[in-house]
């Protein structure tokens, strides 16, 4: 092999010949990956990926085979011939007649002899005028190999072993000397061997074109590399490799496997090849086999694998690990109390290693340790005073802290009379209570505001109010139904200024002011619109119609500047028979979503669309697994889809198929795991329920990114709706609400114990039947990340549980089927 470029196996040349020309093709368009070498001579020689701020070398491009360094003297940048390359063994041959291990080698080459030296494509380039062609050659080595004897092997000997054993035994036999170099005079010596064989190479062309350092002499690594006879090998220490990075930064993963002739390296995630993909993020693969990823966010966290191409049995796992800064958040912003009741101050902070909390007041540190009056719960995230004074007024700052970060936000408190009208008074008892922190409850005699903590009804807009500027009642008599009642699908809040929501019978969606408490505006969709959401990430309304109960001809259509009236917009997106969508939610970390899906009647796919442009980017197929899409769910934490499959006949648990967001590839089946997923708020906790068994399945995601299966719970009763509430008692933790599809059943759940607790006597809820607008016949609705309360519908009535408590709060009587809930919360 060292000699010349021709002895190449066919199936080898042509994965050197492609990555070659890719890693050529990288290196033109990275100058970054150029110089990488290690710190000599009174220099410091810069790396790429370091930090943000690389100093000096930082805008320098030194060209190939060059490097820059940085003198310790002057402090300035200057560019020299690299000191070393990497061992990594991808075959070219130079325009000066050598041949080299790698385009590194030969680029260094070049600047050391100051000459210009380019490679050589031409297969035959060591053999122009030459009888001795590549075919010619390799009939000399497979001669020579066949000519040895065969020793007899314990089995396991692979093929490169047994080539191992006959490339030893034939450099033993010419090694007459035992020097561990074969002569030229060593090589002669064997000519008569060959005498009878009519062959246009010799054995003097061994040394010719195999002598990688031209010594005059072969050794037995020499004649290895001749007869490609691959040694790799990975030491004990490195086939785990934990890598840990800050979100935002970029990330080098280097495979350890070493060897003669190494093959290109490739990796893998969950399974997939990722070096033949177009990926966004990890998009350049070093000379040196290094896996780069540039911009690491918390998707990329997980396992990756490395091996040598063709030795699969030999790999390095590379686990890494992605720290986030803490985000954190307060509630209230601004509270004014009297003397003598209790007060809380709430913090919510997450990141990623959990955020440690502690509190300052009026910027000194807060001791309540051995107080009686003020106490510290749930591992710092809620400061209770137990019955404020005047001197308890003042602004309480929540600092959250982990490895990478902090972050802070200020609570301020007042004490005074209620009488007293200040700016305090004012904001909290009047804007505050009036406006935000209030379920709005559609049903079938109108809309009800209420306010959860008193159980009062703050507003009720009747059916017969007319729509601001319009005569149109909120909801006129529809033809063919004898009842004027009110029907309602979905609803969602819209930067908690405005409320959507759809009436399929009267194909349009409502409008309300939640300044005012009012319907403002009536907007025409498409024929029975019954699902909303809305995406913050750029302030859009989706909306699925169905156009019948059969949703034979079902739409999207999006309504832009959602939360601006003047340039609403409504537009329709380009799908027919459309069975679902589904656009992942935000939250502390994740801030702003890029992709949605759709899923169409009876395909096994889903379809990846652009959330900007409302464009289809890929369809991924589900095909090979039988998988028609009924539900997905989204964690940010590995970057996991999870998809829940039809079940045709309805005669068993439906499956879940995993889907990675970063190879956009079908990872495979979640394996022993049914029903339909739903997604804690910080994506750590995955809960999958059989609503028709009545059995829960919880899941988390670590921060290294192993999904890993927790516990399972049997409610034994058809379940309908599942909702996350925030833990009063432990930090990042949360319990579940599961409500039944049947009978007058609720149940809570703690994710971190798996304890559970039932609730009965809430009543049964809107029979199945009368429900035709999803599987959802019971909602459970939270009152945000903050909140205490939730509330459930009934046939009959309306619920408000105490989350706290894990208990009924209160029903409110003559709200029947209100089972269209939004809750419009400060935070």
């Amino acid at each position: 092999w060292h000699g010349h470029c021709t002895s190449l196996n066919s199936s080898m040349r042509l994965q050197q010949e492609f990555s070659l020309t890719a890693l050529l093709r990288r290196w033109k368009e990275r100058p970054d990956l150029r110089g990488f070498s290690s710190a000599s001579g009174g220099i410091i020689r810069q790396r790429p990926f370091l930090s943000a701020d690389e100093g000096p070398c930082r805008r320098t491009y030194c060209g190939r085979g060059r490097e820059c360094v940085v003198r310790e003297v002057t402090g300035h940048a200057e560019c020299v011939c690299q000191e070393s390359c990497h061992t990594s063994f991808v075959p070219v041959c130079g325009s000066d007649g050598r041949f080299y291990e790698n385009h590194c080698e030969l680029y260094r080459t070049a600047c050391l002899q100051r000459r210009r030296i380019f490679v050589v494509h031409s297969k035959d380039c060591f053999f122009r005028g030459d009888t001795c062609t590549m075919v010619e050659y390799n009939k000399l080595k497979s001669m020579l190999l066949d000519m040895q004897p065969r020793t007899s092997t314990d089995g396991q000997a692979n093929a490169m072993d047994q080539r191992k054993i006959l490339v030893d035994t034939m450099f033993k036999y010419i090694d007459r000397n035992q020097d561990g170099r074969l002569s030229s005079e060593e090589l002669i010596s064997i000519k008569e061997h060959l005498e009878n064989i009519l062959l246009e190479c010799t054995m003097q062309d061994l040394l010719r074109y195999d002598d990688y350092n031209n010594d005059g002499h072969l050794t037995l690594q020499e004649l290895y590399t001749a007869f490609q006879v691959i040694q790799l090998s990975l030491a004990d220490d490195k086939r785990l490799s934990i890598t840990t990075v800050t979100v935002g930064l970029s990330a080098v993963l280097s495979c350890a496997i070493q060897g003669t002739l190494r093959p290109p390296i490739i990796w893998k995630r969950n399974g997939i090849i990722l070096n033949f993909l177009d990926l966004e993020d990890i998009n350049d693969f070093g000379d040196d086999g290094s896996l780069y990823i540039t911009k690491v966010t918390t998707i990329h966290m997980g396992n990756y694998s490395c091996h040598a191409d063709g030795y699969e049995e030999l790999s390095q796992t590379h686990v890494l690990q992605v720290n986030v800064p803490p985000v954190i958040l307060v509630y209230p912003e601004t509270q004014a109390q009297e003397p003598g009741v209790a007060a809380s101050l709430r913090c919510h902070a997450d990141g990623i290693p959990n955020p440690k909390l502690t509190w300052l007041k009026n910027g000194l540190d807060l001791q309540p340790h051995g107080s009686k009056q003020i106490s510290l719960l749930a591992n710092g995230s809620e400061l209770h005073i137990s019955s404020v004074r005047y001197e308890d007024t003042g602004a309480y700052t929540c600092i959250a802290r982990n490895e990478v970060g902090v972050d802070e936000d200020i609570s301020s408190l007042f004490v005074e009379d209620s009488g007293r009208k200040t700016l305090a008074n004012i904001l909290w008892r009047e804007e505050g209570l009036s406006v935000g922190n209030m379920f709005y409850v559609f049903s079938s005699e109108g809309i009800t505001i209420l306010q959860p903590g008193n159980c009062e009804i703050r507003r009720r807009i009747p059916r017969t109010e007319r729509i601001l500027g319009s005569y149109d009642e909120l909801c006129p008599r529809s033809k063919g139904v004898s009842s004027h009642e009110c029907v309602w699908a979905s609803a969602v809040s819209v930067r908690d200024k405005y409320v959507y929501v759809s009436q399929p019978l009267q194909n349009r969606l409502l409008v309300i002011d939640t300044q005012a408490q009012r319907v403002v505006q009536a907007v025409e969709t498409d024929a029975m619109p019954v699902k909303l959401f809305y995406d913050k990430s750029h302030d859009q309304l989706w909306l699925l119609s169905w156009r019948d109960l059969l949703k034979s001809r079902s739409t999207l259509q999006v309504i832009t500047s959602a939360s601006t009236v003047e340039q609403r917009k409504i537009i329709r997106a380009p799908f027919e028979r459309v069975e679902d969508f589904y656009i992942p939610p935000t939250n502390l970390i994740i801030t702003h979503v890029r992709f949605g899906f759709v899923y169409l009647k009876s395909e096994p796919a889903v379809h990846k669309i652009d959330l900007e442009t409302l464009r289809l980017v890929k369809t991924i197929s589900l095909k090979n697994y039988s998988c028609i899409p009924a539900s997905m769910a989204y964690t940010h934490l590995s970057g996991y889809y999870f998809i829940e499959c039809q079940v045709e006949d309805h005669s068993g648990p439906s499956s879940q198929l995993l889907i990675d967001s970063v190879s956009d590839a079908v990872i495979g089946p979640n394996p022993n795991i049914n029903g339909q997923p739903f997604i804690s708020p910080d994506g750590r906790f995955i809960v999958s329920v059989d609503k028709r068994r009545g059995m829960l399945q919880v899941q988390t995601i670590s921060f290294s990114g192993e999904l890993q299966t927790s516990h399972e719970a049997e409610v034994s009763i058809p379940l309908a709706d599942l909702e996350f509430q925030p833990s009063f008692t432990e930090a990042n933790q949360y319990m579940i609400v599961v409500s039944s599809a049947q009978g007058s059943k609720l149940v809570f759940s703690d994710l971190a114990s798996g304890r559970t607790k039932a609730l009965k006597n809430v009543k049964d809820p809107i029979p199945a039947p009368s429900w035709p607008w999803g599987d959802t016949n019971r909602v459970v609705v939270s009152s945000g990340v903050f909140g205490r309360y939730l509330v459930t519908s009934s046939a009959e009535s309306l619920f408000v549980l105490d989350g706290k408590q894990s208990s009924p709060h209160c029903e409110v009587s003559d709200v029947k089927r209100g089972n269209t809930v939004v809750w419009v919360g400060e935070v």
